[in-house]
Order: structure tokens, then C-alpha cells, then sequence
């Protein structure tokens, strides 16, 4: 199937008089006749379901489907994009290990990763997207596990070389984790071009109507974790806290580190996503392809008026020609990138504030990825804290607005934007 297709038809299979929508298992538990085939489950010896922190049917309806978008091998849910990116690397690094990641990355990941990660003994190197070969390089350890990086930074809006990314974690003998939030699957799958491990926070395009908190993790099952069995020990050595058992070699290479991740990290930290979340993610889901569409087709038409104003100082958009990552997006993403832009007006900080004052259409919020256009001015809300100074030193210019296009008619945009302008 085409991925538009998969959109609509993927994960999910009903066959004759069953419901056309998945079903919501609203249940915490699973009844069955005999302790033998319980245990069973609890061996993995069979399939089946026996308590919904560790799986449910509908989040694995889900999953699938997110799993055959991104053209990966097995997928789960989590609550959040931020459990998504903390589980997708603390299964496979732990206490004393090290991971190489992008610094371009979202502020909650890179707290999670500095502050958070650190604390529980992972030791992170950030380097530059834009870092040479050699600064790359020189970032890895003996005990490095993982290379971290995002398709479309947020909000810095950076476009990672995915292929020269993954061929340097390859040469090093460890996978490529992309969080592709941002370009979503319908315009770039980064499995096609190296990556190992793929993240989504599917709170933002994939549900894409503000409704509902949620993450994702997709195996492309191509690594081969057995090629350095001293590194990766804790999937292909006896796992003691679940009955001595060796991920690769139950599940195999393209099903060891999901299995895992979920028999393990999912069992101890529960941060599950409920069947009312999944199912109303499915919706989301099945519009997908056309909504991004719309997105990245108003926010390209935006863009251009923005990069034409002489009221704006600068803006910030893979999508123009002038752009530092133009290139690489018309690489990875040539069919368009996402809908957020981020600009300067002219006359800095008051400029902008009296900009956002303005805006009649627009929705001030902290959100982004919506089918609502939601705009942000960093410096008066999320970054307030800082001086002028500390804002420039964290990399967010104190005229710097942040605006994710939705769905609204172009015109009505282009309009509200003209006359908040003044």
C-alpha cells in the first residue's frame, strides 16, 4: 500500500461484520481459564494480553499502523514523546554508558538527556548538526551506545544530514535514534536513509488536533545488535529480571529491542498510553497525509510573504531557497518539511510583543504541530526568566517568534499576520 493508504488501512484488518473503527479495550486486565496459560504470556511462550501497562490491543493497533508508515518492524506506544525519547535510549544505555547527541534538539529533551540522564549515570556529548566529520567523530567513546538526533530541531529548526549522521553511528558500531516528530513520515522516513530507531511525540502532527498527549517508537529492525555482543549485552545476554531471557534470540534482530523495551522498561516505569488516547490518535491518523500537506502548504506561502516584508528582520524556514538547510531538506524531505516557521520582526522585543498583542486569528499557546495556527514569542512567555543577553547566549534572539501554521484558509493568515504587523 502507498503510505496514504496506510493512513486509513494499516494496523487494523476487520474482517466480516466486525467494527470498521478499531475497538477500545477498555480494560486493565485479561481473564483466562488456567494459571498455566497466564503463565505462558509471562513466559512469552504465546501471544496475548494479561495486563494493559505492559500491552493493550487497540495501543498495539496503533503502533502497527505508525510502524508500517515509518516502514519499521515493531512499534509501541508510550504517554509522551518525552517517555518515548527516554525510553528509546535508556534501552539500550545505562549506568556508565555514553551517548553522542544533536545540541539542536528540543529544550525537554536536552534537559532530559543533561540533567536528568546524567543524574542516572549517562553521560551525553552534544555536538553541532552542522559539526564536520572530524568533530563527529571525535564525540564517540568506547562506551558509546547511541547517536541522537531530530529530523526538523524544535524550535531551532535544523535539518539533520540523517545519512552522514548514520553512517558515523555505524561506523562506530551503534544505531541512529531520529525523533521525526516534525516531518512525520509523510514527508521523510529516516529508515530509508541509515537510521536504526525512529521517535515520534504523536501529541503533535500525527494526532494533530490538541487532543491528546502521546509517543511513539518504531525498530526499523535492521541493526544487528548481536554483531557486538559485549555492547549490547542487556539484549543479547540473559535478562534476569525476566526469566533469564535473550531478546535477540527469542525475538530475533528485528523484534529483540521493542520486546524489550516493553517487557522490561515499560513493565518498571508504566508510562503507558491509555486505549482512549490510541484510539483517538488513530483518528488523527487516518488524515495525516492530507493535513501535513496543508500544513507545509500554508506555511511555505507564509514564509514567503514573511521573507518579502520589510517589517521582518529574518526568517527561518527550510523551505526557502536562501535557507542554510535548503539543500538537505530538498534531500530528505522534497516533497515539504513541516509547518513551523520562526522569524524576527523589526524593532526587537517590544516589536514582537506588540506583534503578538495583535494577532486576532492566531492562537497564543506553547503548542505547535495543531490544526490550529498557534504562535509563540519565546522571550515574554516560555523564556521570560532571561535577559536579552542569556536569550542570544541559549540561541533565542529576543524579536524571535514562533509560528506553527494550521489549517485555516491561507488568506485569513496572510491577513491576520499583515495586520498584527501594524
Amino acid at each position: 500500500m502507498n503510505i496514504e493508504t496506510k493512513c486509513l488501512r494499516a494496523g487494523y484488518d476487520p474482517k466480516s461484520g466486525e467494527p470498521r473503527q478499531i475497538p477500545i479495550v477498555q480494560s486493565t486486565t485479561y481473564k483466562y481459564e488456567t494459571g498455566e496459560a497466564m503463565g505462558r504470556l509471562f513466559d512469552m511462550k504465546d501471544e496475548g494480553y494479561y495486563y494493559s501497562r505492559i500491552a493493550n490491543p487497540t495501543t498495539d493497533m496503533v503502533a502497527a499502523k505508525i510502524c508500517a508508515l515509518e516502514g519499521g518492524s515493531m512499534a509501541m506506544l508510550t504517554s509522551s514523546g518525552q517517555a518515548a525519547n527516554f525510553y528509546a535510549v535508556f534501552n539500550i544505555a545505562s549506568c556508565g554508558d555514553h551517548v553522542v547527541a544533536c545540541s539542536a534538539i528540543y529544550g525537554g529533551t536536552y534537559n532530559l538527556f543533561s540533567v536528568t540522564m546524567k543524574r542516572m549515570g549517562v553521560e551525553f556529548t552534544f555536538v553541532s548538526p552542522d559539526c564536520t566529520d572530524e568533530e563527529l567523530n571525535a564525540a564517540f567513546k568506547p562506551n558509546t551506545k547511541a547517536v541522537f538526533g531530530e529530523t526538523i530541531s524544535n524550535p531551532a529548526l535544523c535539518v539533520l544530514d540523517i545519512e552522514r549522521f548514520a553512517a558515523a553511528a555505524h561506523a562506530h558500531g551503534v544505531p541512529l535514534i531520529v525523533d521525526n516528530t516534525f516531518a512525520t513520515p509523510i514527508h521523510c522516513r529516516p529508515f530509508e536513509w541509515g537510521a536504526d530507531i525512529v521517535t515520534h511525540s504523536t501529541t503533535k502532527y500525527m494526532d494533530g488536533h490538541a487532543g491528546t498527549l502521546g509517543g511513539c517508537i518504531v525498530d526499523s529492525g535492521k541493526f544487528d545488535w548481536t554483531q557486538n555482543r559485549k555492547r549490547f549485552a542487556c539484549l543479547c545476554e540473559p535478562d534476569e529480571s525476566y526469566h533469564g531471557i535473550v531478546y535477540t534470540e527469542k525475538f530475533g534482530i528485528g523484534g529483540a529491542y521493542i520486546n524489550k523495551a516493553i517487557a522490561q522498561l515499560m513493565r518498571d516505569f508504566g508510562s503507558v498510553q491509555s486505549p482512549v488516547n490510541a484510539y483517538m490518535l488513530n483518528l488523527g491518523l487516518e488524515s495525516l497525509h492530507v493535513r501535513v500537506a496543508r500544513h507545509c502548504e500554508n506555511a511555505m506561502r507564509i514564509a514567503e510573504f514573511l521573507s518579502k516584508d520589510d517589517r521582518i528582520a529574518w526568517v527561518n524556514y527550510c523551505g526557502l531557497k536562501d535557507n542554510k538547510y535548503y539543500a538537505l531538506a530538498q534531500k530528505y524531505m522534497p516533497d515539504g518539511s513541516c509547518g513551523v516557521i520562526s522569524f524576527g520582526v523589526k524593532g526587537g522585543r517590544k516589536a514582537a510583543e506588540k506583534f503578538m498583542s495583535r494577532l486576532k486569528i492566531a492562537s497564543i499557546e506553547t503548542h505547535v504541530a495543531d490544526s490550529i495556527t498557534c504562535c509563540l514569542h519565546p522571550a515574554s512567555t516560555t523564556h521570560r526568566q532571561m535577559s536579552d543577553a542569556e536569550l542570544v547566549a541559549a540561541g533565542v534572539s529576543p524579536d524571535l517568534i514562533r509560528l506553527s501554521c494550521g489549517l485555516e484558509n491561507i488568506d485569513d493568515l496572510l491577513e491576520d499576520i499583515d495586520q498584527a504587523l501594524g
